[in-house]
């Protein structure tokens, strides 16, 4: 099977102004891709599209809510005016709560799903059209927590699970028109998604996170999904941590869910 190439196509990611957004379009901007990166207005977003194009990469920033429909669609037809057509759709955008289920609002599980699924879901609908012209290819930014249990995170993990079941449905559905889907599943990054952690209350939470082995970065995730996306895969679980997870959910669920609980069960803690 003949490898994607990158060079001079068009790479749109949402959530492109945080750690892995931003290592992606670097990423993807060095194999010579034109690079579109959508967030919420911020600095960041400036300063993101200034990084990438001081590197030499073609770049445009676009500010976004994933969550609101003619937002999305606003911003497909700019790229198609500046661009032409999209390519490849990343949709790595997302919010995490951490707090224990039973203390947990509906309006935190909601959003946590607005965001993460049918931002995903909204971004895709938007550009199938493009992307089934150019055979291009969606990558889905999930989880470990996509396909494990994950202590004190039960919304983020259905956000995570829906998308399983979006898009692996949705790659049956057009892999005869030639569009790749992508799955990535990271375990934890140093990607400064916890900065904006939800408590169960919905008010952003401080307190740190507990992590199970070493934290990989932004740049290592970025370089990995590349590769996978060169070579066609359809799913990506990345750091031994992550596949050892993945494969002891699936084998010994419940010795994973002792060693799980041990390892997180602090960070719920009010101290």
């Amino acid at each position: 099977m003949a490898q994607r190439d990158f060079r001079g196509r068009t790479v749109v990611i949402t959530g492109g102004a945080g750690g892995i957004g931003r290592a992606l379009g670097r990423t993807f901007g060095v194999a010579g891709a034109k690079i579109v990166i959508a967030d919420l207005p911020s600095s960041a977003l400036s300063e993101a599209r200034e990084e990438l194009q001081s590197a030499g990469i073609e770049a445009l920033a676009l500010p976004c809510d994933i969550t609101d429909t003619e937002q999305v669609q606003t911003t497909m037809a700019t790229i198609r005016e500046t661009f032409g057509s999209i390519d490849v759709l990343i949709n790595n955008a997302g919010i995490v709560h951490r707090s224990a289920f039973a203390e947990t609002r509906p309006e935190v599980f909601r959003r946590v799903m607005e965001v993460n699924l049918f931002g995903a879901l909204h971004c895709t609908q938007a550009c199938m059209a493009d992307l089934v012209e150019n055979r291009g290819l969606i990558i889905a930014v999930s989880s470990i927590a996509g396909l494990a249990p994950l202590y004190g995170r039960s919304g983020y993990a259905a956000s995570k699970h829906a998308m399983h079941g979006l898009f692996e449905s949705l790659s049956a559905e057009v892999a005869g028109q030639g569009v790749g889907v992508l799955m990535v599943c990271p375990s934890f990054v140093e990607s400064g998604l916890e900065a904006s952690t939800l408590g169960g209350d919905g008010k952003r939470i401080t307190r740190p996170r507990s992590k199970v082995g070493q934290l990989g970065s932004p740049d290592e995730v970025a370089a990995e999904v590349l590769k996978a996306a060169r070579a066609g895969r359809r799913r990506l679980v990345l750091t031994p941590v992550g596949k050892t997870s993945a494969l002891l959910s699936r084998i010994a669920p419940g010795l994973y869910e002792r060693l799980m609980i041990r390892s997180l069960r602090s960070e719920l803690d009010e101290s």
